[in-house]
C-alpha cells in the first residue's frame, strides 16, 4: 500500500488498527508534510501581491524549498513502513541456541542502525522545514500569519514524534557509541528546534492579540 498515497479516511483508519504500519514515524512524516505546506500557503497568499513585491523572490525561493521537502516528508511516509518490516521479522527471530542468539543479536543492530535512518531524516527535515517557517511567518502575508503559526507547531510535533522513534530504536542497540551518538544529534534537534518553533508560535499568538 502506498501510505502516502491513500485518501485521509483510509489512512487514519489504517493508523489506528493493529497493522504494524503505519506507525508513529510515518505519521509524523505525514505531519511534518502537512506543516510544511501550511508555511507554503502562507507563500502562496504573498507572492503576486505589491505590498510585498520587495520579499517575491525570497518567496518564491523558499516555496520551492517547501515544494521539495513537502514530496521528501511524503516519500518517508513509505520509507518508514518499509524499514519497519525487516525489525519485525528480526524481533521474531528464534534464540535458542547460541547460534540463534549471535545471528539475531547480528541482524538486530542492522536493522535497529536501518529502522532509525528513517526518523533520524525526518527530524533532519523538519528542521528544515522550522527555519522556513521562521521566515513566512517574518515577512510573509500577515492575513496568513496563523497558518504560520499553525505550520510550526505540526513541525515541531512531527519533529519530536520522530525523536520517540529514534530513541526507542537506540535503546535497544548494542552498539552504545553509535546509539549515544545517535541520540546527541536527535537532543541537539530537539533542543534547538522546539525552541525557535515555541518562538515563532508566540510572535504569531502575539500579533493576533
Amino acid at each position: 500500500m502506498g501510505f502516502s498515497t491513500v485518501q485521509c479516511d483510509e489512512f487514519v483508519t489504517v493508523l489506528a488498527s493493529k497493522a504494524p504500519v503505519p506507525g508513529g514515524g510515518g505519521a509524523s512524516a505525514l505531519v511534518g508534510a502537512v506543516g510544511t505546506a501550511l508555511g507554503n500557503m502562507v507563500g502562496s497568499l504573498t507572492v503576486g501581491k505589491k505590498k510585498y513585491a520587495d520579499v517575491e523572490a525570497e518567496m518564491w525561493e523558499l516555496k520551492a524549498k517547501c515544494d521539495k521537502l513537502q514530496a521528501e516528508f511524503l516519500r518517508l511516509i513509505e520509507r518508514d513502513a518499509e524499514v519497519f518490516e525487516p525489525l519485525s521479522k528480526a524481533y521474531g527471530m528464534p534464540r535458542e541456541t547460541e547460534e540463534e542468539k549471535a545471528e539475531k543479536a547480528r541482524v538486530m543492530e542492522i536493522v535497529l542502525k536501518e529502522a532509525c535512518s528513517v526518523p533520524m531524516e525526518i527530524m533532519e527535515k523538519c528542521c528544515e522545514a522550522i527555519d522556513i517557517i521562521v521566515e513566512f511567518a517574518a515577512k510573509g502575508s500577515t492575513l496568513a500569519i496563523s497558518d504560520a503559526g499553525v505550520g510550526v507547531i505540526f513541525c515541531k510535533a512531527a519533529l519530536q514524534g520522530a525523536s520517540l522513534n529514534v530513541f526507542i530504536n537506540t535503546k535497544s542497540m548494542k552498539n552504545r557509541e553509535y546509539a549515544e551518538e545517535l541520540n546527541a544529534k536527535a537532543e541537539a534537534m530537539l533542543a534547538k528546534y522546539t525552541v525557535l518553533a515555541d518562538e515563532v508560535f508566540a510572535q504569531v499568538r502575539g500579533r493576533l492579540n
